[in-house]
C-alpha cells in the first residue's frame, strides 16, 4: 500500500508541473497562485528601466525631446529584452513586448515560469491581471439643451475664446472605454476627420487585443467605439461641441485621438502600456509604421488601477508615466472617487510625481466623493492632488449620440486637460512643456471652501492635501502666462 500511493504522488508531480506553494523570489504571489489553478497565465516579465531623463531632455526642447526619448527606450528595451525574447521564440510562446514601460506580456505555463524565474536579465514578474477604471459615482441622462455647460464656464474657459483661443493646433488623447468618434460634439474635432471622409490610421488604436472584445466593441477593433460610455463623455468635456449651441467642451478648437485601454470597463497592465505607447508613437489601426511626429500634447486617464485589480506592486506602470511626460507630454490623472477621508489617493497613476492629478469639486466646495492626499505609497509624491476642477453633475456626450451627467474625478480630469489645450493654443512652445503648464494651472488656481484638515495642513495652507492649489482657472492662468512667458506679445 505504501509503495502504491508514492508510486502515485510521484505520477502526479511528474504530470503536473505546477509552481510550488511558495513563489519563487521574483514571481508574484498572484502570478503563482494563477499557475497553481490554470494550465497557462498572463505574466508581465519586468526589466530595470536605467533610462536617465533628466540628463536625456535637459538640452532638448520641442518635438527633439519626444524623438530622444523614444529613442532611448527603444534602444533599452532592445537591448535588455533580446535573451529573454530569443527564449519566447525558441520555447514558441505568444507573447508582446513593449518598451514604454520596458516589459513584455507572455502566456506562460508553470514550467515556463520557472524557468523565466531564474533568467538573470528579468527584474520580477507579476500577473497581468485585468483592471477597472475609476468608475463615475452617478450618472444620469439629459435632454440636449443649447448652452456653455456651468463647469466650463466655471474655470473661465469662455474667456479665454473670446480672445481667440480655443485650443487650436492641440492635439489631446484620451485612453478609456473607447470612443464614439461621430457623435455630434465630437466627431469635426476628430483627428482622423477630415470633413468628408474618415481614415482611423494614427487617430485609434485599440489596446484590446487577443480574445478580448464584447457585443460593443470586438478585439483590435479597426474603427473607435465604446462598449461602456465613460470614454465618450470624458472626451466630451475635453472639446466637445456640436456646432449648433452644445458647448460641453473646454477646448472645442483642439483635435483629439484616442486608445481603448479597457473591454467593458476591465483592462490590464499591458493594456494600459500599449496604449502610452501608442500615444508616444503613434501607429496605423493595426500597430504597426509607428511616427513619434504624431504624438498627442495632453493625455487624459480618468481611470485607476487597484491592488486587488492587478496593481499589487503600484510601481508597474511608474515608468511608462515618467516616460510619456519626459518626452514632453502633459498626464492629466484623475484622483478616484475614494474619498472624502483623507490618504485616499492610493492608486496609479494618480500616486506618481509625474502625473498632473486632479480631485472634483462641486460649486465652490469639494465633491464628497474626491480623493485625498497626502499619498502615502511607498516612493510616491505626497503632494496629491495638484488641482481640482468640476467634477459633480458634469453634463457631456454619451455613446447613444446624446447626452447625460455623470459624477467623478474622471469628469473632473477632462477639464484640467482642456484648459491645458487652451493654454497650448495661446503659446505653442507650451506645446512639449507639460512642466511650464503645470505651473501655470497650480499658480493660478483659486482656493475653495474647506474646514478639511489632511496631513496635518491645514485648508488655509496652499497647497494643501484636500483641494491642492484649488480650482483652475484658466483665464487666470493664461494672464500668468503673459505675464511670464510674453505670449504673443500681450500686455
Amino acid at each position: 500500500m505504501l509503495r502504491q500511493a508514492l508510486w502515485l504522488t510521484l505520477t502526479l508531480a511528474l504530470a503536473s508541473p505546477a509552481l510550488a506553494a511558495t513563489a519563487p523570489p521574483k514571481l508574484s504571489s498572484k502570478a503563482n497562485a494563477a499557475l497553481l489553478n490554470q494550465a497557462q497565465a498572463p505574466l508581465l516579465l519586468r526589466f530595470a528601466q536605467g533610462v536617465d531623463f533628466k540628463a536625456l531632455t535637459s538640452s532638448k526642447r520641442g518635438d527633439d525631446r519626444l524623438l530622444a526619448v523614444v529613442a532611448a527606450l527603444q534602444s533599452q528595451a532592445a537591448h535588455s529584452q533580446r535573451s529573454v525574447r530569443a527564449l519566447l521564440d525558441r520555447r514558441g510562446a505568444q507573447y508582446q513586448a513593449y518598451w514604454v514601460a520596458n516589459f513584455i506580456r507572455v502566456e506562460a505555463d508553470a514550467e515556463l515560469a520557472r524557468e523565466l524565474a531564474a533568467h538573470k536579465d528579468i527584474l520580477a514578474i507579476e500577473l497581468d491581471q485585468k483592471l477597472v477604471l475609476d468608475a463615475p459615482v452617478a450618472v444620469g441622462s439629459a435632454d440636449a439643451q443649447k448652452a456653455i455647460e456651468p463647469g466650463v464656464s466655471l474655470i473661465n474657459a469662455p474667456g479665454v475664446w473670446a480672445m481667440g483661443f480655443s485650443g487650436q493646433g492641440v492635439i489631446v488623447a484620451g485612453q478609456d472605454t473607447g470612443y464614439r468618434w461621430d457623435h455630434p460634439a465630437l466627431r469635426d474635432s476628430y483627428l482622423g476627420w477630415n470633413g468628408s471622409s474618415v481614415n482611423h490610421d494614427y487617430a485609434w488604436f485599440d489596446g484590446i487585443r487577443g480574445s478580448g472584445g464584447s457585443a460593443g466593441c470586438a478585439a483590435a477593433s479597426p474603427t473607435p467605439c465604446d462598449d461602456n460610455g465613460h470614454g465618450t463623455h470624458t472626451m466630451g468635456t475635453v472639446l466637445g461641441d456640436d456646432g449648433a449651441g452644445n458647448q460641453v467642451g473646454v477646448a472645442p478648437g483642439a483635435r483629439w485621438m484616442a486608445c481603448r485601454n479597457m473591454d467593458l470597463g476591465n483592462g490590464t497592465p499591458s493594456t494600459y502600456a500599449a496604449c502610452f505607447q501608442f500615444f508616444l508613437a503613434p501607429t496605423d489601426v493595426n500597430g504597426n509604421n509607428p511616427d513619434p511626429l504624431r504624438a498627442p500634447h495632453v493625455i487624459n486617464n480618468s481611470w485607476g488601477c487597484p491592488p486587488s485589480e492587478g496593481c499589487t506592486d503600484v510601481n508597474v506602470l511608474r515608468d511608462a508615466v515618467e516616460a510619456v511626460k519626459a518626452a514632453g507630454i502633459l498626464v492629466v490623472a484623475s484622483a478616484g472617487n475614494s474619498g472624502s477621508g483623507c490618504s485616499t489617493i492610493v492608486d496609479p497613476p494618480a500616486i506618481y510625481a509625474a502625473s498632473f492629478v486632479v480631485g472634483a469639486s462641486s460649486g465652490n466646495s469639494m465633491a464628497s466623493f474626491s480623493s485625498r492626499g497626502p499619498v502615502t505609497a511607498a516612493g510616491a509624491n505626497p503632494q496629491k492632488p495638484d488641482v481640482v476642477a468640476p467634477g459633480s453633475g458634469v453634463r457631456s456626450s454619451t455613446r447613444d449620440g446624446a447626452y447625460g451627467f455623470m459624477s467623478g474625478t474622471s469628469m473632473a480630469g477632462p477639464h484640467v486637460a482642456g484648459a491645458a489645450a487652451l493654454l497650448m493654443s495661446v503659446d505653442p512652445s507650451l506645446k512639449r512643456n507639460p512642466e511650464a503648464v503645470e505651473a501655470l494651472l497650480r499658480s493660478s488656481a483659486v482656493p475653495i471652501s474647506s474646514s478639511q484638515t489632511c496631513g496635518a495642513v491645514a485648508p488655509t495652507t496652499i497647497p494643501n492635501f484636500v483641494f491642492g492649489h484649488g480650482r483652475i482657472d484658466v483665464q487666470a492662468a493664461m494672464r500668468n502666462g503673459m505675464g511670464v512667458l510674453a505670449i504673443n506679445g500681450f500686455e
